[in-house]
Protein backbone atom coordinates (compact mmCIF):
# COMPACT_ATOMS: atom_id res chain seq x y z
CA UNK A 1 0.00 0.00 0.00
CA UNK A 2 1.05 3.58 -0.97
CA UNK A 3 1.22 6.34 1.34
CA UNK A 4 1.67 9.82 0.01
CA UNK A 5 4.46 11.71 2.23
CA UNK A 6 3.60 14.95 3.38
CA UNK A 7 4.42 17.95 1.80
CA UNK A 8 7.21 19.66 3.31
CA UNK A 9 7.92 23.19 3.80
CA UNK A 10 11.40 24.82 1.86
CA UNK A 11 14.00 25.32 4.00
CA UNK A 12 14.52 28.26 6.49
CA UNK A 13 16.86 29.96 3.83
CA UNK A 14 13.35 29.52 1.81
CA UNK A 15 15.33 27.90 -1.01
CA UNK A 16 13.70 24.84 -2.40
CA UNK A 17 15.85 21.40 -3.36
CA UNK A 18 15.67 21.25 -6.90
CA UNK A 19 18.86 19.03 -6.47
CA UNK A 20 17.26 15.97 -4.87
CA UNK A 21 14.40 16.61 -7.98
CA UNK A 22 16.51 15.96 -10.35
CA UNK A 23 18.13 13.47 -9.22
CA UNK A 24 15.01 11.79 -8.37
CA UNK A 25 13.87 12.44 -12.13
CA UNK A 26 17.20 11.26 -13.87
CA UNK A 27 17.42 8.15 -11.49
CA UNK A 28 13.91 7.05 -12.03
CA UNK A 29 14.30 7.07 -15.70
CA UNK A 30 17.02 5.70 -15.68
CA UNK A 31 15.77 2.64 -13.85
CA UNK A 32 12.62 2.98 -16.23
CA UNK A 33 14.99 2.08 -19.60
CA UNK A 34 15.17 -1.13 -20.24
CA UNK A 35 11.20 -1.57 -19.72
CA UNK A 36 10.67 1.11 -22.54
CA UNK A 37 13.51 -0.31 -24.79
CA UNK A 38 11.67 -3.78 -24.69
CA UNK A 39 8.03 -1.83 -25.66
CA UNK A 40 9.96 0.32 -28.00
CA UNK A 41 11.35 -2.90 -29.88
CA UNK A 42 7.43 -3.56 -31.16
CA UNK A 43 7.91 -0.53 -33.22
CA UNK A 44 10.61 -2.10 -35.21
CA UNK A 45 10.50 -4.09 -38.15
CA UNK A 46 9.82 -8.39 -37.60
CA UNK A 47 12.38 -10.38 -39.03
CA UNK A 48 12.22 -13.94 -40.97
CA UNK A 49 12.99 -15.11 -37.60
CA UNK A 50 10.37 -13.93 -36.22
CA UNK A 51 7.37 -15.39 -38.79
CA UNK A 52 8.85 -18.62 -38.32
CA UNK A 53 8.65 -18.10 -34.73
CA UNK A 54 4.84 -16.52 -35.33
CA UNK A 55 3.81 -19.83 -37.84
CA UNK A 56 5.34 -22.38 -35.55
CA UNK A 57 5.37 -22.15 -31.83
CA UNK A 58 4.62 -18.29 -30.66
CA UNK A 59 1.15 -20.10 -30.24
CA UNK A 60 2.48 -23.04 -27.49
CA UNK A 61 4.08 -20.29 -25.78
CA UNK A 62 1.14 -18.30 -25.48
CA UNK A 63 -1.17 -21.50 -24.92
CA UNK A 64 1.38 -22.77 -22.50
CA UNK A 65 1.69 -19.73 -20.41
CA UNK A 66 -1.87 -19.26 -20.03
CA UNK A 67 -2.20 -23.04 -18.52
CA UNK A 68 0.53 -22.20 -16.47
CA UNK A 69 -0.62 -19.36 -14.98
CA UNK A 70 -4.79 -20.80 -14.75
CA UNK A 71 -3.07 -23.62 -13.14
CA UNK A 72 -0.81 -21.78 -10.43
CA UNK A 73 -3.97 -19.67 -9.58
CA UNK A 74 -6.13 -22.64 -8.93
CA UNK A 75 -2.92 -24.20 -6.77
CA UNK A 76 -2.36 -21.34 -4.79
CA UNK A 77 -5.96 -20.32 -4.35
CA UNK A 78 -6.67 -23.69 -3.02
CA UNK A 79 -3.17 -24.46 -1.43
CA UNK A 80 -3.36 -20.85 0.69
CA UNK A 81 -6.90 -19.84 1.51
CA UNK A 82 -7.89 -23.01 3.06
CA UNK A 83 -4.43 -23.39 4.96
CA UNK A 84 -5.26 -19.56 5.75
CA UNK A 85 -8.56 -19.96 6.86
CA UNK A 86 -7.78 -23.12 9.67
CA UNK A 87 -5.02 -20.94 11.00
CA UNK A 88 -7.01 -17.87 11.45
CA UNK A 89 -10.27 -18.76 11.75
CA UNK A 90 -9.88 -22.35 13.61
CA UNK A 91 -8.39 -24.01 16.52
CA UNK A 92 -6.79 -27.14 15.94
CA UNK A 93 -4.05 -29.26 17.35
CA UNK A 94 -0.52 -27.15 16.07
CA UNK A 95 -1.91 -24.15 14.94
CA UNK A 96 0.34 -22.24 16.33
CA UNK A 97 3.02 -24.27 14.83
CA UNK A 98 1.52 -24.17 11.14
CA UNK A 99 0.63 -21.09 11.45
CA UNK A 100 4.64 -19.83 11.33
CA UNK A 101 5.47 -23.14 9.72
CA UNK A 102 3.18 -22.81 6.21
CA UNK A 103 5.49 -19.88 5.34
CA UNK A 104 8.55 -21.84 5.14
CA UNK A 105 7.90 -23.42 1.35
CA UNK A 106 8.59 -19.50 0.64
CA UNK A 107 11.87 -19.79 0.88
CA UNK A 108 12.08 -22.74 -1.81
CA UNK A 109 12.61 -21.88 -5.10
CA UNK A 110 10.58 -23.28 -7.86
CA UNK A 111 13.79 -24.60 -10.12
CA UNK A 112 15.20 -26.20 -6.70
CA UNK A 113 11.92 -27.84 -5.31
CA UNK A 114 11.53 -29.04 -9.60
CA UNK A 115 15.15 -30.42 -9.32
CA UNK A 116 14.61 -32.73 -5.99
CA UNK A 117 10.79 -34.10 -7.05
CA UNK A 118 12.58 -34.75 -10.46
CA UNK A 119 15.04 -36.93 -8.28
CA UNK A 120 12.67 -38.75 -6.35
CA UNK A 121 9.68 -38.99 -8.88
CA UNK A 122 11.67 -39.78 -12.02
CA UNK A 123 11.59 -43.55 -13.63
CA UNK A 124 15.01 -43.72 -12.19
CA UNK A 125 14.08 -42.43 -8.74
CA UNK A 126 13.15 -44.06 -5.75
CA UNK A 127 9.67 -43.82 -5.62
CA UNK A 128 9.16 -46.11 -8.99
CA UNK A 129 11.94 -48.20 -8.45
CA UNK A 130 10.38 -49.13 -5.05
CA UNK A 131 6.90 -49.96 -6.81
CA UNK A 132 8.93 -51.99 -9.69
CA UNK A 133 10.23 -53.42 -6.91
CA UNK A 134 7.53 -54.29 -4.49
CA UNK A 135 5.10 -55.45 -7.81
CA UNK A 136 8.01 -56.81 -9.82
CA UNK A 137 7.01 -54.80 -12.49
CA UNK A 138 9.10 -53.53 -15.42
CA UNK A 139 9.25 -50.87 -18.36
CA UNK A 140 5.73 -50.36 -19.55
CA UNK A 141 3.86 -52.32 -17.29
CA UNK A 142 2.75 -49.28 -15.38
CA UNK A 143 1.39 -45.87 -15.94
CA UNK A 144 3.02 -42.81 -13.14
CA UNK A 145 2.03 -39.11 -13.90
CA UNK A 146 5.32 -38.06 -15.90
CA UNK A 147 6.79 -35.09 -13.64
CA UNK A 148 8.65 -32.98 -16.13
CA UNK A 149 5.34 -31.99 -17.76
CA UNK A 150 3.30 -28.65 -17.44
CA UNK A 151 1.30 -30.18 -14.87
CA UNK A 152 4.51 -31.10 -13.16
CA UNK A 153 5.39 -27.38 -13.70
CA UNK A 154 2.38 -26.15 -12.57
CA UNK A 155 2.67 -28.49 -8.92
CA UNK A 156 6.02 -27.28 -8.05
CA UNK A 157 5.48 -23.62 -8.50
CA UNK A 158 2.11 -23.59 -6.60
CA UNK A 159 3.97 -25.67 -3.51
CA UNK A 160 6.32 -22.63 -3.18
CA UNK A 161 4.16 -19.74 -4.11
CA UNK A 162 0.58 -20.32 -2.44
CA UNK A 163 2.49 -18.30 0.94
CA UNK A 164 2.07 -15.37 -1.02
CA UNK A 165 -1.88 -15.62 -1.30
CA UNK A 166 -1.71 -17.78 2.29
CA UNK A 167 0.15 -14.72 4.36
CA UNK A 168 -2.06 -11.85 2.68
CA UNK A 169 -5.53 -14.06 2.93
CA UNK A 170 -4.41 -15.00 6.49
CA UNK A 171 -3.76 -11.38 7.53
CA UNK A 172 -7.01 -10.70 5.92
CA UNK A 173 -9.48 -13.02 7.57
CA UNK A 174 -7.84 -11.49 11.43
CA UNK A 175 -8.56 -8.36 10.72
CA UNK A 176 -12.38 -9.10 9.48
CA UNK A 177 -14.48 -8.10 12.32
CA UNK A 178 -16.39 -10.04 14.72
CA UNK A 179 -19.91 -8.45 14.94
CA UNK A 180 -19.91 -9.75 10.68
CA UNK A 181 -19.28 -13.57 11.19
CA UNK A 182 -21.25 -13.04 14.08
CA UNK A 183 -24.42 -11.82 12.58
CA UNK A 184 -23.86 -14.37 9.65
CA UNK A 185 -24.10 -17.17 11.92
CA UNK A 186 -26.71 -15.83 14.37
CA UNK A 187 -29.34 -15.64 10.83
CA UNK A 188 -27.90 -19.97 10.41
CA UNK A 189 -25.29 -19.72 8.42
CA UNK A 190 -22.92 -22.31 9.09
CA UNK A 191 -18.88 -21.91 9.28
CA UNK A 192 -18.85 -23.23 5.44
CA UNK A 193 -21.61 -20.65 4.58
CA UNK A 194 -20.20 -18.02 6.79
CA UNK A 195 -16.50 -18.42 4.89
CA UNK A 196 -17.93 -18.43 1.23
CA UNK A 197 -20.81 -15.85 1.63
CA UNK A 198 -19.39 -13.60 4.32
CA UNK A 199 -15.83 -13.81 4.99
CA UNK A 200 -14.14 -14.67 1.29
CA UNK A 201 -15.43 -11.86 -0.63
CA UNK A 202 -14.35 -9.66 2.27
CA UNK A 203 -10.66 -11.11 2.03
CA UNK A 204 -10.99 -10.63 -1.78
CA UNK A 205 -9.22 -7.59 -2.64
CA UNK A 206 -6.07 -9.18 -0.21
CA UNK A 207 -6.54 -12.23 -2.43
CA UNK A 208 -6.14 -10.96 -5.13
CA UNK A 209 -3.42 -9.15 -4.47
CA UNK A 210 -1.49 -12.31 -3.33
CA UNK A 211 -2.15 -14.45 -6.51
CA UNK A 212 -1.48 -11.51 -8.85
CA UNK A 213 1.91 -12.18 -6.87
CA UNK A 214 2.07 -15.36 -7.62
CA UNK A 215 1.05 -15.13 -11.12
CA UNK A 216 4.15 -12.88 -11.83
CA UNK A 217 6.60 -15.65 -9.99
CA UNK A 218 5.01 -18.19 -12.45
CA UNK A 219 5.63 -16.29 -15.28
CA UNK A 220 9.07 -15.10 -14.19
CA UNK A 221 9.94 -18.37 -13.42
CA UNK A 222 12.70 -20.42 -16.10
CA UNK A 223 14.24 -22.74 -14.13
CA UNK A 224 11.47 -24.84 -13.48
CA UNK A 225 9.39 -25.14 -17.51
CA UNK A 226 13.20 -25.15 -18.78
CA UNK A 227 14.09 -28.27 -16.72
CA UNK A 228 10.66 -29.85 -17.22
CA UNK A 229 10.68 -28.76 -20.97
CA UNK A 230 7.38 -26.97 -21.15
CA UNK A 231 7.66 -24.04 -23.95
CA UNK A 232 6.41 -20.73 -22.47
CA UNK A 233 7.50 -16.73 -23.41
CA UNK A 234 10.63 -17.34 -20.81
CA UNK A 235 12.23 -20.46 -22.55
CA UNK A 236 10.95 -18.88 -25.68
CA UNK A 237 12.75 -15.83 -24.70
CA UNK A 238 16.10 -17.88 -24.37
CA UNK A 239 15.80 -20.01 -27.52
CA UNK A 240 15.70 -16.95 -29.71
CA UNK A 241 18.56 -15.27 -28.03
CA UNK A 242 21.11 -18.04 -27.39
CA UNK A 243 20.15 -20.51 -30.06
CA UNK A 244 18.91 -17.61 -33.09
CA UNK A 245 21.37 -15.20 -31.95
CA UNK A 246 18.16 -12.70 -32.56
CA UNK A 247 18.77 -10.33 -29.73
CA UNK A 248 15.94 -8.14 -31.64
CA UNK A 249 13.51 -10.94 -31.98
CA UNK A 250 14.23 -11.85 -28.45
CA UNK A 251 13.19 -8.37 -27.46
CA UNK A 252 9.91 -8.60 -29.55
CA UNK A 253 8.89 -11.75 -27.90
CA UNK A 254 9.45 -10.08 -24.61
CA UNK A 255 7.33 -7.55 -25.33
CA UNK A 256 4.42 -9.84 -25.63
CA UNK A 257 4.73 -11.44 -22.04
CA UNK A 258 5.94 -7.79 -20.69
CA UNK A 259 2.58 -7.15 -22.00
CA UNK A 260 0.57 -10.36 -20.31
CA UNK A 261 1.81 -8.80 -16.93
CA UNK A 262 0.82 -5.62 -17.60
CA UNK A 263 -2.53 -7.00 -18.12
CA UNK A 264 -2.66 -8.54 -15.51
CA UNK A 265 -1.78 -6.17 -13.52
CA UNK A 266 -4.50 -4.07 -14.35
CA UNK A 267 -7.24 -6.63 -13.71
CA UNK A 268 -5.47 -7.02 -10.05
CA UNK A 269 -5.83 -3.38 -9.90
CA UNK A 270 -9.17 -2.95 -11.03
CA UNK A 271 -10.32 -5.72 -9.13
CA UNK A 272 -9.33 -3.61 -5.92
CA UNK A 273 -10.94 -1.21 -6.74
CA UNK A 274 -14.13 -2.60 -7.30
CA UNK A 275 -13.98 -4.56 -3.63
CA UNK A 276 -13.70 -2.59 -0.88
CA UNK A 277 -15.21 -3.27 2.37
CA UNK A 278 -15.04 -1.28 5.48
CA UNK A 279 -15.87 -2.77 9.05
CA UNK A 280 -18.10 -0.77 10.87
CA UNK A 281 -17.35 -1.50 14.17
CA UNK A 282 -13.98 -2.18 16.33
CA UNK A 283 -12.46 -4.51 15.16
CA UNK A 284 -11.79 -7.48 17.22
CA UNK A 285 -10.00 -11.10 16.79
CA UNK A 286 -12.85 -13.20 15.54
CA UNK A 287 -13.31 -16.05 18.05
CA UNK A 288 -11.89 -19.00 16.13
CA UNK A 289 -13.94 -22.36 15.50
CA UNK A 290 -12.48 -25.27 18.20
CA UNK A 291 -12.33 -28.51 16.06
CA UNK A 292 -10.90 -31.59 17.98
CA UNK A 293 -11.72 -34.86 17.54
CA UNK A 294 -11.10 -36.53 13.79
CA UNK A 295 -11.58 -32.85 12.70
CA UNK A 296 -8.95 -31.39 14.57
CA UNK A 297 -7.08 -34.74 12.95
CA UNK A 298 -7.83 -33.63 9.38
CA UNK A 299 -6.85 -30.49 9.59
CA UNK A 300 -3.19 -31.15 11.35
CA UNK A 301 -2.86 -33.73 8.52
CA UNK A 302 -4.06 -31.22 6.41
CA UNK A 303 -1.48 -28.61 7.15
CA UNK A 304 0.85 -31.46 8.07
CA UNK A 305 0.71 -32.90 4.02
CA UNK A 306 1.20 -28.99 3.27
CA UNK A 307 4.66 -28.32 4.56
CA UNK A 308 6.19 -31.88 4.15
CA UNK A 309 5.40 -31.38 0.07
CA UNK A 310 6.47 -27.83 -0.08
CA UNK A 311 9.30 -27.90 2.48
CA UNK A 312 9.93 -30.76 4.38
CA UNK A 313 10.08 -33.48 1.59
CA UNK A 314 12.44 -31.27 -1.23
CA UNK A 315 14.57 -30.02 1.79
CA UNK A 316 15.81 -33.55 3.20
CA UNK A 317 16.25 -34.74 -0.34
CA UNK A 318 18.80 -31.85 -0.39
CA UNK A 319 20.29 -32.61 2.64
CA UNK A 320 20.54 -36.35 1.90
CA UNK A 321 22.50 -35.10 -1.24
CA UNK A 322 24.42 -32.58 0.21
CA UNK A 323 25.85 -34.90 2.85
CA UNK A 324 26.11 -37.74 0.78
CA UNK A 325 28.60 -35.96 -2.18
CA UNK A 326 30.39 -33.44 0.36
CA UNK A 327 33.59 -34.33 -0.42
CA UNK A 328 32.90 -34.20 -4.29
CA UNK A 329 31.36 -30.84 -3.88
CA UNK A 330 32.89 -28.67 -0.55
CA UNK A 331 36.10 -27.78 -2.66
CA UNK A 332 37.43 -24.46 -3.67
CA UNK A 333 35.34 -23.86 -6.71
CA UNK A 334 31.92 -23.75 -4.24
CA UNK A 335 33.68 -21.64 -1.53
CA UNK A 336 34.55 -19.29 -4.89
CA UNK A 337 30.54 -19.95 -5.68
CA UNK A 338 29.77 -18.58 -2.67
CA UNK A 339 31.70 -15.70 -2.89
CA UNK A 340 31.14 -14.56 -6.21
CA UNK A 341 26.80 -15.01 -4.87
CA UNK A 342 27.33 -13.19 -1.99
CA UNK A 343 29.23 -10.57 -3.27
CA UNK A 344 26.85 -9.89 -6.13
CA UNK A 345 23.77 -10.03 -3.56
CA UNK A 346 25.58 -7.63 -1.46
CA UNK A 347 26.51 -4.88 -3.77
CA UNK A 348 23.09 -5.51 -5.54
CA UNK A 349 21.41 -5.20 -2.26
CA UNK A 350 23.34 -1.77 -1.25
CA UNK A 351 22.54 -0.22 -4.44
CA UNK A 352 18.87 -0.78 -4.41
CA UNK A 353 18.96 0.49 -0.57
CA UNK A 354 20.75 3.45 -1.88
CA UNK A 355 18.43 3.98 -4.53
CA UNK A 356 15.40 3.44 -2.54
CA UNK A 357 16.61 5.75 -0.16
CA UNK A 358 17.03 8.38 -2.52
CA UNK A 359 13.35 7.62 -4.52
CA UNK A 360 11.52 7.82 -1.25
CA UNK A 361 13.51 10.45 0.56
CA UNK A 362 13.14 12.74 -2.63
CA UNK A 363 9.43 11.88 -3.12
CA UNK A 364 8.96 12.49 0.27
CA UNK A 365 10.52 16.32 -0.48
CA UNK A 366 8.83 16.39 -3.94
CA UNK A 367 5.41 15.18 -3.49
CA UNK A 368 3.72 15.56 -6.85
CA UNK A 369 1.89 14.12 -9.39
CA UNK A 370 5.09 13.75 -11.58
CA UNK A 371 7.69 12.78 -8.68
CA UNK A 372 4.79 9.72 -7.60
CA UNK A 373 4.55 8.86 -11.26
CA UNK A 374 8.80 8.30 -11.93
CA UNK A 375 8.87 6.66 -8.54
CA UNK A 376 5.73 4.41 -9.16
CA UNK A 377 7.09 3.33 -13.05
CA UNK A 378 10.61 3.05 -11.75
CA UNK A 379 9.61 0.24 -9.00
CA UNK A 380 7.54 -1.77 -11.69
CA UNK A 381 10.44 -4.04 -12.62
CA UNK A 382 9.38 -6.37 -10.00
CA UNK A 383 6.19 -7.30 -11.84
CA UNK A 384 8.45 -7.70 -15.11
CA UNK A 385 10.00 -11.04 -15.43
CA UNK A 386 14.32 -11.26 -15.35
CA UNK A 387 14.42 -13.03 -18.64
CA UNK A 388 12.72 -9.35 -20.03
CA UNK A 389 14.97 -7.01 -17.94
CA UNK A 390 17.83 -8.72 -18.95
CA UNK A 391 17.21 -8.23 -22.74
CA UNK A 392 16.18 -4.61 -21.72
CA UNK A 393 19.31 -4.00 -20.23
CA UNK A 394 21.13 -5.70 -22.91
CA UNK A 395 20.08 -3.70 -25.83
CA UNK A 396 21.08 0.00 -25.20
CA UNK A 397 24.51 -1.37 -23.28
CA UNK A 398 25.32 -3.19 -26.39
CA UNK A 399 24.17 -0.39 -28.84
CA UNK A 400 26.51 1.82 -26.29
CA UNK A 401 29.36 -0.55 -26.91
CA UNK A 402 29.86 -0.68 -30.33
CA UNK A 403 28.97 3.09 -30.73
CA UNK A 404 32.15 3.96 -28.20
CA UNK A 405 34.09 1.07 -30.21
CA UNK A 406 33.46 2.66 -33.28
CA UNK A 407 34.13 5.83 -32.60
CA UNK A 408 37.14 4.57 -30.58
CA UNK A 409 38.39 2.73 -33.90
CA UNK A 410 37.39 5.43 -36.19
CA UNK A 411 39.63 8.31 -34.69
CA UNK A 412 42.07 6.49 -32.23
CA UNK A 413 42.28 2.75 -34.05
CA UNK A 414 41.45 1.34 -30.56
CA UNK A 415 38.54 -1.29 -30.16
CA UNK A 416 37.33 -0.52 -26.74
CA UNK A 417 35.42 -4.20 -26.53
CA UNK A 418 32.79 -4.59 -24.14
CA UNK A 419 32.74 -2.30 -21.58
CA UNK A 420 29.35 -2.86 -20.16
CA UNK A 421 27.58 -5.47 -21.11
CA UNK A 422 28.70 -8.59 -20.25
CA UNK A 423 29.95 -7.17 -17.34
CA UNK A 424 28.87 -7.02 -13.46
CA UNK A 425 27.55 -3.69 -13.65
CA UNK A 426 25.20 -4.90 -16.73
CA UNK A 427 24.17 -7.71 -13.78
CA UNK A 428 23.51 -5.63 -10.71
CA UNK A 429 21.75 -2.77 -12.68
CA UNK A 430 19.68 -5.62 -13.69
CA UNK A 431 19.17 -6.74 -10.54
CA UNK A 432 18.41 -2.93 -9.29
CA UNK A 433 15.83 -2.90 -11.86
CA UNK A 434 14.02 -5.99 -10.94
CA UNK A 435 14.40 -6.19 -6.97
CA UNK A 436 14.04 -1.74 -6.65
CA UNK A 437 10.82 -2.29 -5.30
CA UNK A 438 11.50 -4.37 -2.99
CA UNK A 439 13.42 -1.85 -1.01
CA UNK A 440 11.43 0.83 -1.69
CA UNK A 441 8.20 -0.92 -0.02
CA UNK A 442 10.63 -0.78 3.28
CA UNK A 443 11.79 2.51 3.24
CA UNK A 444 8.92 4.32 2.25
CA UNK A 445 7.10 2.17 4.86
CA UNK A 446 9.44 3.26 7.71
CA UNK A 447 9.30 7.07 5.99
CA UNK A 448 5.83 7.27 6.61
CA UNK A 449 6.01 6.43 10.33
CA UNK A 450 8.39 9.48 10.92
CA UNK A 451 5.94 12.64 11.34
CA UNK A 452 6.44 16.08 9.40
CA UNK A 453 7.13 17.70 12.56
CA UNK A 454 10.64 16.38 12.47
CA UNK A 455 11.55 17.05 9.09
CA UNK A 456 10.08 20.81 9.82
CA UNK A 457 11.99 21.34 12.95
CA UNK A 458 15.10 20.67 11.34
CA UNK A 459 14.64 22.48 8.09
CA UNK A 460 13.52 25.51 10.37
CA UNK A 461 16.39 25.14 11.90
CA UNK A 462 18.65 25.80 8.54
CA UNK A 463 19.51 22.04 8.21
CA UNK A 464 19.84 21.22 4.63
CA UNK A 465 17.56 18.29 2.94
CA UNK A 466 20.55 15.78 3.10
CA UNK A 467 21.56 16.91 7.31
CA UNK A 468 18.02 15.60 7.70
CA UNK A 469 18.13 12.40 6.01
CA UNK A 470 21.35 11.40 8.01
CA UNK A 471 20.66 13.04 11.01
CA UNK A 472 17.18 12.64 11.66
CA UNK A 473 15.69 9.78 9.12
CA UNK A 474 18.79 7.45 8.84
CA UNK A 475 18.77 6.78 12.93
CA UNK A 476 15.02 6.18 12.75
CA UNK A 477 14.52 3.87 9.49
CA UNK A 478 17.45 1.52 10.82
CA UNK A 479 14.93 -1.47 11.10
CA UNK A 480 13.65 -0.92 7.71
CA UNK A 481 17.02 -0.50 6.41
CA UNK A 482 17.90 -3.73 7.57
CA UNK A 483 15.11 -5.71 6.31
CA UNK A 484 14.91 -3.78 2.58
CA UNK A 485 18.37 -4.91 2.30
CA UNK A 486 18.37 -8.58 3.77
CA UNK A 487 15.39 -9.11 1.52
CA UNK A 488 17.00 -7.72 -1.51
CA UNK A 489 20.29 -9.68 -0.86
CA UNK A 490 18.37 -12.96 -0.63
CA UNK A 491 16.58 -12.67 -3.70
CA UNK A 492 19.21 -11.66 -5.83
CA UNK A 493 20.78 -14.85 -4.79
CA UNK A 494 18.09 -16.83 -5.66
CA UNK A 495 17.83 -15.45 -8.90
CA UNK A 496 18.37 -17.08 -12.07
CA UNK A 497 17.46 -15.84 -15.43
CA UNK A 498 19.19 -12.59 -15.50
CA UNK A 499 22.26 -13.70 -14.15
CA UNK A 500 22.60 -16.55 -16.75
CA UNK A 501 22.13 -14.29 -19.72
CA UNK A 502 23.91 -11.31 -18.17
CA UNK A 503 26.81 -12.72 -16.25
CA UNK A 504 30.39 -12.31 -17.20
CA UNK A 505 31.93 -15.02 -19.00
CA UNK A 506 33.47 -18.06 -16.37
CA UNK A 507 31.41 -16.09 -13.53
CA UNK A 508 28.97 -18.65 -11.62
CA UNK A 509 26.88 -17.84 -9.22
CA UNK A 510 25.46 -20.86 -6.60
CA UNK A 511 22.22 -20.15 -8.57
CA UNK A 512 23.93 -20.92 -12.36
CA UNK A 513 25.95 -23.90 -10.90
CA UNK A 514 22.98 -25.26 -9.52
CA UNK A 515 20.80 -24.96 -12.81
CA UNK A 516 23.76 -26.26 -15.03
CA UNK A 517 24.35 -28.84 -12.56
CA UNK A 518 21.04 -30.00 -12.77
CA UNK A 519 20.64 -29.51 -16.66
CA UNK A 520 23.78 -32.15 -17.02
CA UNK A 521 21.48 -34.69 -14.88
CA UNK A 522 23.77 -34.09 -11.81
CA UNK A 523 21.35 -33.68 -8.89
CA UNK A 524 22.71 -35.42 -6.51
CA UNK A 525 26.18 -32.53 -6.96
CA UNK A 526 23.34 -30.00 -7.02
CA UNK A 527 22.42 -30.70 -3.66
CA UNK A 528 24.97 -28.56 -1.75
CA UNK A 529 24.80 -25.83 -3.62
CA UNK A 530 20.71 -25.85 -3.83
CA UNK A 531 21.18 -26.52 0.09
CA UNK A 532 22.89 -23.09 0.68
CA UNK A 533 20.20 -20.96 -1.19
CA UNK A 534 17.58 -22.16 0.47
CA UNK A 535 18.96 -21.99 4.04
CA UNK A 536 19.66 -18.44 3.40
CA UNK A 537 16.24 -17.73 1.76
CA UNK A 538 15.10 -19.25 5.26
CA UNK A 539 16.34 -15.56 6.18
CA UNK A 540 13.26 -13.30 5.16
CA UNK A 541 11.07 -16.04 5.75
CA UNK A 542 12.41 -15.82 9.17
CA UNK A 543 11.74 -12.00 10.02
CA UNK A 544 7.97 -12.61 8.54
CA UNK A 545 7.43 -15.36 10.98
CA UNK A 546 8.52 -12.73 13.63
CA UNK A 547 6.04 -10.88 12.47
CA UNK A 548 3.34 -13.30 12.64
CA UNK A 549 4.40 -14.17 16.50
CA UNK A 550 3.90 -10.92 17.52
CA UNK A 551 0.58 -10.82 15.57
CA UNK A 552 -0.25 -13.99 17.12
CA UNK A 553 0.75 -13.12 20.45
CA UNK A 554 -1.35 -9.36 20.40
CA UNK A 555 -4.60 -11.42 19.23
CA UNK A 556 -4.40 -13.64 22.10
Amino acid sequence: MEIAAPSLPVSAGGKSSPGWRAVLLATAALLSLPVLVIIASLALPFSETWGHIAENVLWDYTRNSLLLALGVSLGTLLLGVSSAWLTAMCEFPGRRFFSWALLLPMAMPAYIIAYTYTGLLDFAGPVQGALRDAFDWGYGDYYFPPIRSLGGAICMLSLVLYPYVYLLARVAFEEQSTALLEASRSLGRGPWRTLFEVALPMARPAIAAGLSLALMEALADYGTVDYFGVSVFTTGIFRTWYGLGELQTAAQLAAFLLLFVFALLVLERASRRNMRFHNATVRQQPPRLGLSGWRGLCCFLMASLILLLGFLVPAGQLLWWATDHWRDVLDGTFLALVGNSFLLAAIAAICCLLVALLLGYGRRLHPGRLENSAVRISTMGYAVPGTVIAVGVLMPLAWLDNAVDSLMRAYFDISTGLLLSGTLFALVFAYVVRYLSVAQQSVEAGLARIRPSLDESARSLGSSPGRVLRRVHLPILRGSLLTALLLVFVDVLKELPATLILRPFNFNTLAVRTYELASDERLAEAGAPALAIVLIGLLPVILLTRNLGGREHGND
